[in-house]
């Protein structure tokens, strides 16, 4: 059977070291010995021996889950053999964290992380009470992140003269050490206008970087028939 389905940069080759690696632009293949984490419903494929099993958050995790509605569904996948993850054809990026490291992560863009990895929902400081994004994923110890992006991420150089104002529907994740806050760029008369959809932003300070998407909002599914 001849096709170009069949060419090289698709085929699933046998891994020769344990750990993560790009498949492709939209899944992320990981050689398991021991144990990963996924976020639940990631997997795609997996050969091997392998379990898959709900982890839980801890009694702090949930009760920011429950009161925010986010949160980090994960699963833990333990054993020898090989997965495949993905998330809606979203483009996938694998960092490495190392010791000294803090990363802070919308959940919605985690994918799957190495075990030696810590893993905290924090409340976003200088937020206060309303925004989005107001718990988020932190992570810290080392060892290889897979985060995942609709669309290309821009990364924007932060400093503590020019601090970045993000849309916080659109950020992926940020610098953990930067200082955050909520900033206003409307106007009283402007909202009570009608508004430029633009009110509330995430200011982010310091020496960093922060990651945004292409996107304010994720895409809602199509009804089903």
């Amino acid at each position: 059977m001849k096709s170009d389905l069949f060419a090289s940069e698709n085929m699933a080759h046998q891994a020769t070291v344990p750990g993560m690696a790009l498949q492709n632009a939209k899944s992320v293949k990981y050689a398991v010995n021991g144990e990963m984490h996924a976020r639940q419903g990631s997997m795609i494929a997996y050969r091997g021996n392998l379990q898959f099993e709900r982890k839980g958050q801890g009694l702090g995790g949930m009760l920011k889950r429950a009161v925010t509605g986010e949160g980090l569904p994960l699963m833990a996948v333990r054993g020898q053999g090989e997965a495949w993850f993905a998330h809606e054809a979203q483009n996938c990026f694998i960092v490495d964290i190392e010791q000294g490291d803090a990363l802070t992560v919308n959940g919605r863009n985690v994918l799957c992380f190495d075990a030696t990895l810590s893993y905290e929902i924090r409340t976003v400081k200088g937020a206060g009470i309303t925004g989005g994004g107001l718990f988020n994923s932190v992570f810290t110890g080392y060892g290889k992140l897979a985060v995942i992006c609709e669309g290309a991420p821009v990364v924007i150089p932060v400093t503590t003269n020019q601090p970045v104002y993000v849309d916080t529907d659109a950020v992926v994740g940020w610098s953990a050490h930067l200082d955050t806050g909520l900033h206003r760029s409307q106007s009283l008369g402007s909202m009570i206008r009608g508004g430029s959809g633009e009110a509330v932003q995430l200011m982010l300070r310091g020496e960093g970087f922060v990651i945004v998407r292409p996107s304010e909002q994720t895409p809602q599914k199509a009804a089903q028939s």
